[in-house]
């Protein structure tokens, strides 16, 4: 899927205004039903929920590789098609939709089914397969995204993995047998992996290191340092970077990003959440990719245009064609 766009550079703070589609249209009512993000920020405060201008458009088309079109941020309703055609006016010329439960996991699949322009990832989120185990529901969950996993538009399982920043002690076992269910039917069904990892990387390792796995493992919103991205070197995992490697105190992401093997590096929004510098914190949407990929390009020191193609060549080896 890649087309090639006008090889012009820029700056990073360089803008053509917010997207048509995603103008504010939505009043909210008092207590926020109309969005399904807080309108308040991990610290309490309340939230900018405009969405940015739109960048620049790359030199050459470069995918999204993890996205939740289905989650709802700030006063916009945006279709799939709506969303898919503003990542394309800036070079992002699809994207990887990825489910978190049954529910939204059978949206990607739809979206995938119905847009040429979306492929699917499939999974029970780690903090939600804590949850299910808790309430007997767990067994019954995976069973419905194995039903799901053979198809031909889902190019992925996850997101999978540990996370530890929301779920206590109690909750780990019950993660880890999910992570483990996930890279099976991730190997039995020949799909990619993609890792969620939070406050967990000696257990995702472990884990990983103890399993036969598919052939491509994704690290989505790699959140690692320089000795996570060696581990990943050494075992050809790829590192997804979003829009955390340009906030000012990621000097961790960032020197992971200048040691990462150039054939292992993808890129993501992760939205709508972790939008990029200098939005942090306001409603993050795939055609705001290229903020990263330029900032990527700048660190590495590559030029941008070349910088594109590597990643866009990458994406495709670890999902396919569109």
């Amino acid at each position: 899927m890649a087309m090639e766009h006008g090889s012009q550079q820029h700056q990073l703070g360089d803008t053509f205004g917010v997207p048509e589609a995603y103008l504010p249209v939505l009043e909210l009512g008092p207590d926020g039903t109309e969005l399904t993000r807080s309108t308040q920020d991990e610290r309490g405060k309340k939230r900018n929920l405009s969405y940015p201008s739109a960048p620049e458009p790359l030199p050459f088309n470069v995918p999204d590789n993890h996205t939740h079109m289905d989650f709802k941020d700030g006063k916009i309703a945006v279709t799939v098609a709506q969303a898919l055609d503003a990542a394309n006016a800036v070079g992002v010329p699809g994207v990887i939709q990825v489910g978190c439960d049954v529910e939204s996991s059978e949206f990607a699949v739809r979206a995938a089914q119905e847009d040429s322009r979306v492929l699917a990832a499939v999974a029970i989120h780690p903090n939600d397969a804590a949850r299910l185990a808790a309430t007997g529901e767990l067994e019954a969950a995976l069973a419905g995204i194995e039903a799901l996993a053979g198809h031909e538009r889902v190019r992925a399982i996850g997101e999978t993995g540990l996370d530890y920043f929301r779920t206590g002690e109690e909750g780990r076992p019950a993660q880890e047998h999910s992570f483990r269910e996930h890279i099976r039917m991730a190997r039995d069904h020949g799909k990619a992996l993609q890792i969620h990892d939070r406050d967990a990387h000696l257990d995702v390792v472990r884990v990983l290191k103890g399993e036969q796995l598919p052939e491509y493992v994704v690290f989505h919103c790699f959140s690692g340092d320089e000795e996570l991205a060696r581990i990943c070197n050494e075992h050809g995992w790829y590192l997804s970077f979003s829009g955390t490697v340009t906030f000012k105190n990621s000097n961790d992401l960032r020197a992971a990003l200048s040691v990462a093997r150039p054939e292992l590096l993808l890129v993501e929004t992760d939205a709508p959440f972790l939008t990029p510098h200098p939005y942090r914190g306001r409603p993050n949407a795939s055609y705001l990719l290229p903020q990263t990929v330029r900032f990527m390009a700048e660190h590495r020191g590559i030029e941008l245009e070349e910088f594109c193609r590597l990643l866009a060549a990458n994406t495709q080896r670890v999902y396919g064609d569109f």
